[in-house]
């Protein structure tokens, strides 16, 4: 798989039924390894690792509903009630993060009403912090420490 811009880390990959599959700790199983797949993981990793981020507190492929349609939110970061705090969207890393993936975000934000919002690729990364009072987001210069917004009450 292709080189991203993200710590490398012990990746536990294997072959079922002939098509590859990769760990994911989160969901604690084999999932498929898709380019997206591939992002995800090295950047769960990296905020876990890295980023001093909660794994128990952290949940993949999260379901909503949004005006009567399922949708699946890639990763959800919550509080310690249980309240999500930030959500983060993957892209293949061939994919072109544009205004049309910050969309997609946004309404699923319009369901979960986080604090931060995260897009990746896997070789470039966007964290925006929500500011309701003036209904915009602002970009961020770095993902945060899990520290720095873990004690913050918006």
């Amino acid at each position: 798989m292709l080189s991203l811009n993200l710590p490398v880390f012990d990746t536990k990959i294997t072959s079922r039924n002939g098509k590859n599959v990769i760990f994911d700790v989160i969901r604690k199983r084999y999932v498929a390894l898709t380019p997206e797949e591939w992002v995800r993981q090295h950047f769960v990793h990296f905020l876990i690792a890295h980023k001093g981020y909660p794994m128990a507190l952290m949940a993949n492929e999260v379901l909503l509903n949004l005006n009567g349609t399922k949708k699946r939110c890639d990763t959800v970061l919550y509080r310690r009630d249980l309240t999500a705090r930030m959500i983060v969207e993957y892209k293949a890393p061939h994919i072109e993060i544009t205004q049309a993936v910050f969309d997609q975000i946004t309404r699923y934000n319009m369901v979960l009403k986080v604090d931060y919002l995260i897009v990746s690729n896997g070789m470039q990364h966007y964290c925006c912090k929500m500011d309701y009072e003036k209904q915009c987001y602002v970009f961020l210069k770095d993902i945060p420490d899990y520290n720095n917004i873990a004690n913050v009450i918006i």
